[in-house]
């Protein structure tokens, strides 16, 4: 082989590897995204059967609100529900496949909130895990963790019409 050749070679290898690596990260950004999808759909799930009904046992809020979203100095979080009343607060953590290890987010999440929101400083503090699928060991540990756990169940297709019905 011949140093032209060789050279010639070598930069094809070169360009064949970069679109490699262009497949790769469009490949990554495709998953990532159906990923996060699937966190919207259950996150806007739970949101809505939540806002139906503002309880979590047989503990009644007043308010909901999704997508917090704080910082104060050091300490960051995001909030995927978050559930008040005059002297209690619950913190939900949303998945679409809830596993142990979101348990920890969770745990952190709880210990952090009232350092992020002073407000509810002598307020009570409850959780939850709400998620489609969780096993049964991550459910009894979220119940072991004094966590609510919220799934589907039964009945839950809401139905709308406008006045004007096509009937064919």
């Amino acid at each position: 082989m011949t140093d032209d050749e060789l050279k010639a070679l070598v930069a094809s290898l070169a360009v064949s590897q970069q679109e490699t690596i262009r497949k790769l990260d469009k490949l990554g950004e495709l998953y990532g995204n159906i990923g996060q999808n699937q966190g919207d759909v259950a996150e806007e799930f739970f949101f809505n059967s939540l806002a139906n009904d503002t309880h979590l046992g047989s503990i009644h809020f007043d308010d909901i609100e999704k997508n917090g979203h704080k910082r104060r100095g050091k300490t960051e979080e995001e909030y995927d529900i978050i559930m008040t009343n005059g002297d209690a607060v619950g913190i939900v953590e949303v998945k679409y496949k809830a596993h142990e290890n979101d348990l920890d987010k969770l745990d952190r999440k709880m210990q952090n909130f009232k350092k992020l929101f002073p407000i509810y400083q002598n307020y009570k503090q409850y959780g939850a895990i709400a998620s489609f699928q969780i096993n049964d060991s991550a459910k009894r540990e979220a119940l072991k963790r004094g966590y609510f756990v919220l799934q589907r169940s039964g009945d839950l297709v809401q139905t709308e019409s406008s006045d004007h019905l096509t009937v064919l």
